[in-house]
Protein backbone atom coordinates (compact mmCIF):
# COMPACT_ATOMS: atom_id res chain seq x y z
CA UNK A 1 0.00 0.00 0.00
CA UNK A 2 1.37 3.47 -0.78
CA UNK A 3 0.68 6.28 1.33
CA UNK A 4 1.54 10.14 0.55
CA UNK A 5 1.86 12.92 3.01
CA UNK A 6 3.49 16.18 3.14
CA UNK A 7 4.63 18.86 5.98
CA UNK A 8 6.28 22.27 6.34
CA UNK A 9 9.08 22.82 8.09
CA UNK A 10 10.41 26.81 9.05
CA UNK A 11 13.86 26.32 7.96
CA UNK A 12 15.70 27.19 4.67
CA UNK A 13 16.17 23.48 2.51
CA UNK A 14 20.11 23.33 3.77
CA UNK A 15 19.32 23.82 7.31
CA UNK A 16 16.05 21.44 7.03
CA UNK A 17 17.84 18.92 5.19
CA UNK A 18 20.50 18.74 7.93
CA UNK A 19 17.80 18.39 10.47
CA UNK A 20 16.04 15.19 8.49
CA UNK A 21 19.19 13.63 8.56
CA UNK A 22 19.53 13.76 11.79
CA UNK A 23 17.98 10.51 12.82
CA UNK A 24 18.27 10.24 16.61
CA UNK A 25 17.31 13.88 16.95
CA UNK A 26 13.87 13.24 14.62
CA UNK A 27 13.39 10.07 15.88
CA UNK A 28 12.12 11.55 19.05
CA UNK A 29 9.84 13.80 17.76
CA UNK A 30 7.87 10.75 16.23
CA UNK A 31 5.11 9.34 17.86
CA UNK A 32 5.19 6.07 19.61
CA UNK A 33 8.91 5.59 18.66
CA UNK A 34 12.06 4.92 20.58
CA UNK A 35 15.46 4.83 19.11
CA UNK A 36 17.27 1.72 21.03
CA UNK A 37 20.67 1.61 19.22
CA UNK A 38 22.94 2.08 16.14
CA UNK A 39 25.00 -0.68 14.12
CA UNK A 40 28.44 -0.25 12.74
CA UNK A 41 26.96 -0.42 9.18
CA UNK A 42 24.73 2.83 9.82
CA UNK A 43 21.66 0.84 10.13
CA UNK A 44 19.21 2.17 13.30
CA UNK A 45 17.32 -0.34 15.83
CA UNK A 46 14.52 0.84 17.41
CA UNK A 47 10.74 0.09 18.65
CA UNK A 48 7.77 1.86 17.81
CA UNK A 49 4.40 1.67 19.72
CA UNK A 50 0.39 2.55 18.28
CA UNK A 51 -2.57 1.76 20.36
CA UNK A 52 -5.83 1.20 18.19
CA UNK A 53 -8.94 1.14 20.51
CA UNK A 54 -8.25 -2.42 22.48
CA UNK A 55 -5.31 -3.25 20.25
CA UNK A 56 -2.15 -2.65 21.08
CA UNK A 57 0.68 -3.09 18.96
CA UNK A 58 4.69 -2.95 19.36
CA UNK A 59 7.30 -2.92 16.92
CA UNK A 60 11.04 -3.89 17.53
CA UNK A 61 12.90 -2.81 14.14
CA UNK A 62 15.58 -1.53 11.99
CA UNK A 63 16.08 0.97 9.57
CA UNK A 64 18.80 2.20 7.06
CA UNK A 65 19.57 4.85 4.80
CA UNK A 66 19.46 3.18 1.36
CA UNK A 67 19.88 5.94 -1.08
CA UNK A 68 20.57 9.51 -0.07
CA UNK A 69 21.11 12.23 -2.47
CA UNK A 70 22.41 15.34 -1.03
CA UNK A 71 22.07 17.44 -4.28
CA UNK A 72 18.58 16.74 -4.72
CA UNK A 73 17.12 16.89 -1.45
CA UNK A 74 16.25 13.48 -1.54
CA UNK A 75 16.48 9.98 0.38
CA UNK A 76 15.41 6.37 0.64
CA UNK A 77 14.83 4.59 4.05
CA UNK A 78 14.34 1.11 4.60
CA UNK A 79 12.42 -0.01 7.71
CA UNK A 80 11.24 -3.00 8.75
CA UNK A 81 9.74 -4.35 11.97
CA UNK A 82 8.02 -7.36 13.58
CA UNK A 83 5.51 -7.48 16.66
CA UNK A 84 6.35 -8.30 19.70
CA UNK A 85 3.70 -10.60 20.64
CA UNK A 86 4.20 -12.54 17.30
CA UNK A 87 1.11 -10.77 15.49
CA UNK A 88 3.00 -10.02 12.36
CA UNK A 89 5.26 -7.90 10.87
CA UNK A 90 5.53 -4.66 8.95
CA UNK A 91 8.09 -3.40 6.05
CA UNK A 92 8.27 0.17 4.30
CA UNK A 93 10.31 1.85 1.83
CA UNK A 94 10.17 5.62 2.95
CA UNK A 95 11.31 7.74 0.32
CA UNK A 96 11.50 11.81 1.30
CA UNK A 97 12.05 15.09 -0.87
CA UNK A 98 12.73 18.28 0.05
CA UNK A 99 12.11 21.57 -1.90
CA UNK A 100 11.62 25.10 -1.43
CA UNK A 101 8.49 25.98 -0.03
CA UNK A 102 7.17 29.88 0.93
CA UNK A 103 7.26 29.01 4.82
CA UNK A 104 10.80 27.16 4.52
CA UNK A 105 10.92 24.05 2.99
CA UNK A 106 8.26 21.38 1.72
CA UNK A 107 8.79 17.56 2.87
CA UNK A 108 7.29 15.08 0.60
CA UNK A 109 6.99 11.71 1.75
CA UNK A 110 5.90 8.58 0.23
CA UNK A 111 5.91 5.12 2.10
CA UNK A 112 5.27 1.95 0.66
CA UNK A 113 4.19 -0.51 3.40
CA UNK A 114 3.44 -4.04 3.33
CA UNK A 115 1.90 -6.00 6.83
CA UNK A 116 1.72 -9.11 7.29
CA UNK A 117 -0.16 -11.80 9.40
CA UNK A 118 -2.75 -10.15 12.12
CA UNK A 119 -1.41 -6.97 12.02
CA UNK A 120 -2.32 -6.58 8.27
CA UNK A 121 -6.19 -7.31 9.53
CA UNK A 122 -6.13 -4.80 12.36
CA UNK A 123 -5.92 -2.13 9.61
CA UNK A 124 -8.31 -3.33 6.81
CA UNK A 125 -11.42 -1.43 5.81
CA UNK A 126 -11.97 2.38 6.02
CA UNK A 127 -8.62 3.03 5.38
CA UNK A 128 -7.53 3.35 8.98
CA UNK A 129 -3.52 2.71 8.04
CA UNK A 130 -4.03 5.70 5.35
CA UNK A 131 -5.69 7.52 8.92
CA UNK A 132 -3.48 6.47 11.34
CA UNK A 133 -0.42 7.63 8.90
CA UNK A 134 -2.03 10.76 8.32
CA UNK A 135 -2.09 11.05 12.02
CA UNK A 136 1.32 10.12 12.89
CA UNK A 137 2.68 12.61 10.08
CA UNK A 138 0.74 15.65 11.33
CA UNK A 139 2.02 14.90 14.90
CA UNK A 140 5.69 14.09 13.80
CA UNK A 141 5.80 17.49 11.95
CA UNK A 142 4.27 19.45 15.03
CA UNK A 143 6.91 18.31 17.13
CA UNK A 144 9.82 18.47 14.76
CA UNK A 145 8.68 22.11 14.47
CA UNK A 146 8.69 22.42 18.29
CA UNK A 147 11.93 21.09 18.12
CA UNK A 148 13.10 23.32 15.67
CA UNK A 149 11.65 26.13 17.14
CA UNK A 150 12.96 25.31 20.77
CA UNK A 151 16.44 27.22 20.36
CA UNK A 152 15.49 30.15 19.05
CA UNK A 153 12.86 30.61 21.45
CA UNK A 154 15.36 29.89 24.17
CA UNK A 155 17.89 32.07 22.61
CA UNK A 156 17.65 35.10 25.39
CA UNK A 157 18.09 33.08 28.06
CA UNK A 158 21.44 31.65 29.18
CA UNK A 159 23.06 28.92 27.22
CA UNK A 160 21.66 25.67 28.16
CA UNK A 161 23.60 22.11 28.26
CA UNK A 162 23.09 19.69 25.36
CA UNK A 163 21.03 16.75 26.13
CA UNK A 164 19.37 14.17 24.50
CA UNK A 165 15.82 14.52 23.16
CA UNK A 166 13.16 13.08 24.93
CA UNK A 167 10.72 10.46 23.55
CA UNK A 168 7.83 11.29 21.96
CA UNK A 169 4.46 10.08 23.40
CA UNK A 170 2.95 6.88 21.70
CA UNK A 171 0.21 7.37 19.77
CA UNK A 172 -3.23 5.70 20.32
CA UNK A 173 -6.25 5.86 22.30
CA UNK A 174 -9.54 6.63 21.46
CA UNK A 175 -8.36 10.22 20.31
CA UNK A 176 -6.77 8.39 17.36
CA UNK A 177 -9.55 6.08 16.89
CA UNK A 178 -12.02 9.45 16.78
CA UNK A 179 -9.82 11.40 13.86
CA UNK A 180 -9.37 8.26 11.39
CA UNK A 181 -12.88 7.92 11.82
CA UNK A 182 -13.89 11.07 11.00
CA UNK A 183 -11.59 10.97 8.04
CA UNK A 184 -13.05 8.21 6.75
CA UNK A 185 -16.61 9.47 6.76
CA UNK A 186 -15.16 13.19 5.37
CA UNK A 187 -13.68 10.90 2.62
CA UNK A 188 -17.22 9.43 2.34
CA UNK A 189 -19.45 12.78 2.10
CA UNK A 190 -16.68 13.86 -0.37
CA UNK A 191 -17.09 11.39 -2.95
CA UNK A 192 -21.09 11.71 -2.41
Amino acid sequence: MEIKNSFEMPLPPDEAWGVLLDIPRIAACMPGAELTGQTPDGTYEGKVSVRLGPVALSFSGTAKFIERDDAARRAKVQAQGSDQKGRGAASALVTFQLSPSQHGSRVDITTDVTLSGLVAQYGRGAGVIQGVANEICRLFAENLRATVAAPAAGSTAAPQAESAPQAAKPIGGLGLMFRVLWQSISRLWTRS
